[in-house]
């Protein structure tokens, strides 16, 4: 059994789906392999402008699995201290594999996202949650520290300082409506909807210029890390020229608008 699945929700708009329902599909070594081979798929699916992600069997990601990680690829021969921090860095770069794919992609939050399973979801560029979804950052219960793949970054510029600093400090769990109070999801809908409303959206998204969407989504996770808002203006005005003096989508944009029908972008 794949333990992450591809498949085509409609033209240009893929689903990927977390597939270990026996763990409610917990992060594994395995797991991480096949998610990162799905990430490079995408990343090479010319015709894919949108990914929704998703969990199987009414859960996201419940964490890691602290039962059966195993170890990570290429530790051959490696002492204990270099396979520790092999094994972080491998899980945590899923992180900025999401980022790097050209596509959006919409996080269909379904059940519990615990743990590593709150990082992947602040991996999505929107994130929409079921109404039974559940969010939890558990490293404080084990110990350890509330930060990993990233969350320290990506959590206070979802939430704000404080709400993250709660988050992280208490171990608390927070439901669906906790979490769009907070800002970490832009939409509940009802568990059986959650995913065609995801589809739906992204089927909103796909009919805008694909190279468009894309350098937006550039942007938006770089702007973040601009020293300043002239810096952050400066690749704004460099991307969009870039669009505009590549493309005849602006041109297209205003033919349709003078001919009362929707464009119809070439990039």
């Amino acid at each position: 059994m794949a333990l992450v699945e591809l498949s085509t929700a409609a033209p240009h708009i893929r689903i990927l789906t977390l597939n270990e329902p026996e763990t409610r599909n917990a992060i594994s070594f395995d797991l991480t392999a096949e998610l990162y081979r799905a990430l490079d798929a995408l990343h090479k699916d010319n015709d894919c402008s949108v990914v929704v992600l998703t969990g199987a069997s009414g859960a996201f990601c419940s964490g890691m699995n602290l039962d059966e990680m195993g170890i990570p690829p290429n530790c051959e021969g490696l002492p204990m201290s270099r396979i520790a921090i092999r094994s972080m860095q491998y899980i945590s770069g899923l992180i900025p594999a999401m980022r790097g794919i050209p596509q959006p992609i919409i996080g269909a939050i379904n059940g519990a996202a615990y743990g590593g399973g709150l990082c992947l979801s602040l991996g999505a560029d929107i994130r929409l949650a079921g109404e039974s979804a559940s969010f939890c950052f558990a490293g404080v219960h084990h110990g350890l520290t509330g930060a990993e793949m990233g969350i320290s970054y990506l959590l206070p510029r979802a939430v704000g300082s404080s709400n993250a600093s709660e988050i992280l400090l208490t171990g608390r769990r927070y439901g669906a409506d906790d979490a769009l109070r907070m800002g970490l999801v832009s939409q509940v809908h009802p568990d059986d909807t959650l995913l065609d409303r995801a589809i739906e959206m992204a089927k909103e998204i796909d009919a805008w210029s694909t190279h468009g969407i894309s350098m937006t989504k550039r942007v938006l996770w770089s702007s973040p890390e601009c020293g300043s808002l002239a810096a952050a203006i400066d690749l704004e005005d460099r991307n969009q020229m870039l669009v505009r003096m590549t493309t005849k989508n602006f041109e297209e944009s205003m033919a349709a608008r003078s001919e009362s029908r929707k464009p119809e972008f070439k990039d």
